[in-house]
């Protein structure tokens, strides 16, 4: 079942490269057949996963190269599960959203299924150097896709987006080359006991290697400088990727390997964790207030997004760390959704810039449907209650503040930046008097607001029934957590980092 999801969009990408011209106009509707099949299998394979079990499910095993210990060994669990989803949704979306007149329709549509086939692998590999082969696959059509239809200056942001992610997949590579060679073991099958037989003075080398690798695909800051020039230069379907999934790949990674592999050596960086979080969301959340594009504030909100997960997983509480999975899922259907939309936006008007923009709420003459959903999105971003968003960001606040309340506190004032910078945003663009450079606006199809409307009643429907998404991944992220010595450990550490101990705060860990 699992392999299905890798190799029928390879399939697919094959038979559209080896269309004639004459049918090149019907790889779109190929691509979206073959995205939209895969949607519909990952959901049969939710409907059979059972949600009780902790362990991986539908595995998959074949021996591959034997002299390099590489398995295909595939599996899936309640953290890759809801991703996978996420990345076939988005996928459909995002060959839907796409110019019905694109230059190299063939290449370009081959492309986005081949992404999908690659981070479709990397979520379910079990086996450390397949993982790698799959997290560097998707590198290739990415660059290209940013390369080709990206804007004007798409050859700086690619060169820029390759150069990055190329020196994070050295650095994971290198980690994993570690781990197996000084535990000796035979095999890059992934085994959470490899890195806990090593000394404590190795493991903090290797974890510190994954840290890297992985912050700089989130991004994190200061190796975050990458994601704002390639989602300005990127066309809207690949921002809706790139933000909505691909960015999942590191925080994905710092769980499965991160803390996954080394949960002693992660209890005394965690409190440095959380410190690092905060500074990704403050600086992103500042960031996207100093910015007139559209789309660049949209980007710097994903950074400070992305530091709400990292001290999720540095908490690692029960609370915490299923609220990590959460916020994954959210923002990537909330990024999705305000990226559609800014796309349509410049579709329209020709323009991203907030100090051109006025008025689009026109009921007359502006764009009244696609700026409603705007303010829905950016409620959702800022954590209004009855949005995904509140969901996650609640959960990820209320199970980190019983490990790092300070840490805490400080990450809670990026929601109120959130709330600043949006407000900024739509106050501008969207309400006042309709500007002179865009009025007339040409009318906005169904075709275009269909992707946005899905998006944002997902938006809805899981802030109102949250347990559509915690049953899936409740009782693996519960195996995941650390060992209580290693939590005695981490509060250890905690506490002489002049942090406050939760009896000296009058909180009680929840059960």
């Amino acid at each position: 079942m699992l392999s299905t999801l890798i190799w029928v969009p390879v399939l697919g990408a094959i038979i559209i490269g080896v269309l004639p011209k004459t049918l090149a106009k019907t790889a779109r509707q190929i691509a979206f057949v073959v995205a939209v099949a895969v949607f519909l299998w990952s959901v049969v394979l939710m409907s059979q996963f059972q949600a009780t079990q902790a362990g991986l499910q539908f595995t998959e095993f074949l021996p591959w190269i034997d002299t390099l210990g590489l398995t295909y060994y595939l599996g899936v669990d309640g953290l890759s599960l809801p991703l996978l989803i996420l990345n076939a949704l988005l996928t459909c979306i995002a060959i839907y959203s796409s110019d019905e007149e694109i230059q190299r329709p063939r290449f370009y549509y081959a492309l986005l299924l081949i992404l999908n086939a690659s981070v479709t692998g990397a979520f379910l590999a079990q086996d450390l150097l397949l993982f790698f082969l799959f997290y560097e696959v998707e590198l290739i059509p990415l660059y290209l896709l940013i390369a080709i239809w990206g804007g004007a200056r798409r050859g700086y942001a690619a060169t820029k987006f390759l150069l990055f992610t190329a020196l994070s997949g050295i650095l994971v590579l290198a980690a994993f080359f570690g781990l197996v060679w000084l535990s000796e073991a035979h095999s890059f099958a992934y085994t959470p006991q490899l890195g806990q037989i090593l000394p404590m003075g190795t493991q903090l080398v290797l974890l510190g290697a994954l840290l890297i690798g992985f912050g700089i695909k989130m991004p994190l800051v200061p190796f975050h400088t990458w994601l704002p020039d390639a989602h300005v230069e990127a066309s809207t379907p690949i921002s809706v990727l790139l933000a909505g999934v691909l960015l999942k790949l590191g925080t994905y990674g710092l769980i499965r390997f991160g803390l996954g592999l080394f949960p002693d050596a992660w209890a005394i960086v965690a409190p440095w964790l959380a410190s690092w979080a905060v500074v990704s969301v403050v600086y992103g959340s500042l960031n996207a207030i100093a910015q007139s594009d559209m789309k660049k504030m949209v980007a710097y909100s994903s950074i400070g997004h992305m530091g709400y997960i990292l001290l999720a997983i540095a908490a690692s509480t029960p609370i915490s760390l299923l609220a990590g999975v959460l916020q994954m899922i959210s923002h990537g259907l909330i990024s999705a959704l305000l990226f559609l939309l800014v796309g349509v936006v410049y579709k329209k008007t020709g323009t991203r810039d907030i100090d051109v923009l006025r008025g689009l709420l026109n009921p007359e003459r502006g764009l009244p449907l696609i700026g409603s959903l705007m303010v829905l999105g950016v409620m959702a971003s800022a954590g209004i209650p009855g949005m995904v968003g509140f969901v996650s960001e609640f959960l990820v606040f209320r199970g980190s503040f019983v490990a790092y309340p300070t840490q805490t506190l400080l990450c809670m004032l990026g929601t109120g930046l959130t709330a600043v910078y949006f407000l900024l945003l739509v106050n501008r663009v969207f309400f006042g008097r309709l500007s002179p450079q865009v009025e007339n606006l040409p009318k906005v199809e169904w075709g275009d607001r269909i992707p946005s409307i899905i998006l944002a009643v997902l938006i809805v429907l899981l802030g109102v029934q949250p347990n559509w998404m915690v049953r899936w991944s409740e009782t693996t992220t519960t195996a995941l957590l650390p060992t209580p010595s290693v939590v005695a450990k981490r509060d250890a550490i905690a506490t002489s980092a002049s942090i406050p101990a939760l009896s000296e705060i009058g909180i009680s860990p929840l059960r």
